[in-house]
C-alpha cells in the first residue's frame, strides 16, 4: 500500500516537473515583450508549436527508454 502511494507521488512530481519545464522553455522561446495581457497571434502559434514538439519529444524519449529497458531485461 505504501509503495503505491510513493509511486503516485513520484509520478505527480515528475508530471509537474515536465509541465514546468515545458512552460518555462516555451515562454522563454516565444514571448519577447510584454505588450499586452494576452499573447499575440505569433506568440500563440509559437507556444503551441513549442508545446507540441516538447510533448512529442518527451513521448519519444519515454518510448525509447521503455525499449531499452525491455532489451536489458531480455539479456539478463
Amino acid at each position: 500500500m505504501q509503495g503505491n502511494w510513493r509511486y503516485g507521488l513520484f509520478r505527480n512530481v515528475a508530471s509537474l516537473r515536465m509541465y514546468n519545464t515545458l512552460v518555462e522553455r516555451c515562454f522563454t522561446d516565444c514571448v519577447d515583450y510584454f505588450k499586452r495581457k494576452s499573447l499575440d497571434k505569433q506568440e500563440e502559434t509559437c507556444v503551441r508549436r513549442c508545446a507540441e514538439k516538447f510533448l512529442k519529444h518527451s513521448m519519444r524519449v519515454g518510448m525509447r527508454f521503455a525499449e531499452l529497458n525491455q532489451g536489458a531485461a531480455t539479456q539478463d
